[in-house]
């Protein structure tokens, strides 16, 4: 029995039966919210969507009254009212003399809902985007979902916008409808806009930034310049578009009256002059609007981060 006992202790004592069931060990199991918040940039995120819409509403303040008066003086200058430039100027007192009159009004409003819209899209997106994929409150995205959704918002609410300045300010009686072509068209124009004002400036941004002088960027950034520039340069091309559409609505066409060289004859004759007063109608939409939005979103997030 001893030598029995002494061969049990150098072999040790029996390995205890094993459980059928398995046990989970403790190492293995882990808690999915954490591992949730280590992949998602939530912090602050209610605060940086009141940074989006506020920065979105005081761009959108700003630039409304201006284009609110072009758009105006437009519109009435193709149906006859009156001209641009008596248009202009009775916008102008009336924004002078009685402001309130003018800041609160329909037109105004709606310039506000369409550009306030768009820019708050664009920034919503930037938020959803740092989010999801845990990058900071200032990251800014440039692909390809920024710009189909900032077209949308702008296209929809542009849309919306026309409807109503016609009845507003266009002739008399019911408007004619508008062909499905030129609001391809229209739909085409607004979308190099955009592409222009949200996608363009912060890729050719930094380009700018190279060629530039240490003391010329502490006055002025490659981005702010990026932001005036190619919302104005894009005109160049849009414009036509934009005045083959209204010829399209102008001049319809039945029966094949209008052929396409006297629709490119049309354009070419208003290029050059249509192409100045859009861009003088972009630049505070897109170059003054967009810059402040920038601006006053990045400061907002930067003490949100």
């Amino acid at each position: 029995m001893k030598h029995g006992t002494s061969i049990e202790k150098q072999l040790g004592a029996p390995a205890p039966p094993t459980s059928p069931i398995p046990i989970p060990s403790k190492d293995v199991v882990e808690m999915p919210s954490a591992k949730l918040q280590q992949q998602w940039n939530t912090k602050n995120l209610g605060l940086r969507l009141g940074a989006d819409f506020t920065s979105a509403a005081s761009a959108a303040s700003m630039v409304a009254p201006l284009i609110a008066i072009i758009d105006r003086s437009i519109m009435e200058n193709a149906s006859g009212r009156n001209t641009l430039s008596n248009s202009l100027k009775s916008s102008l007192r009336t924004l002078l003399l009685r402001p309130h009159t003018m800041l609160f009004s329909k037109p105004v409003a709606l310039i506000f809902m369409l550009y306030g819209g768009t820019y708050l899209t664009a920034n919503t997106l930037d938020t959803a985007t740092s989010t999801v994929r845990n990058k900071p409150a200032t990251h800014v995205t440039t692909g390809t979902l920024k710009f189909a959704a900032s077209s949308a918002a702008n296209v929809g609410l542009c849309v919306y916008k026309d409807q109503v300045f016609v009845k507003l300010f266009g002739p008399g009686g019911p408007p004619r409808p508008v062909p499905l072509p030129s609001y391809l068209l229209f739909t085409a124009r607004d979308c190099l806009t955009i592409f222009a004002s949200f996608n363009v400036p912060p890729l050719l941004g930094p380009i700018l930034n190279e060629s530039m002088s240490a003391s010329l960027q502490k006055k002025v950034s490659g981005t702010t310049i990026a932001q005036f520039v190619a919302p104005a340069a894009v005109q160049l091309f849009s414009t036509p578009v934009h005045l083959l559409g209204l010829d399209l609505y102008n001049r319809p066409g039945a029966g094949g009256r209008v052929s396409w060289r006297d629709r490119w004859t049309q354009v070419r004759k208003n290029w050059a002059i249509s192409t100045v007063a859009r861009m003088c109608r972009i630049v505070p939409a897109f170059g003054l609007g967009g810059t402040v939005n920038m601006k006053v979103r990045r400061n907002l997030m930067e003490r949100l981060a």
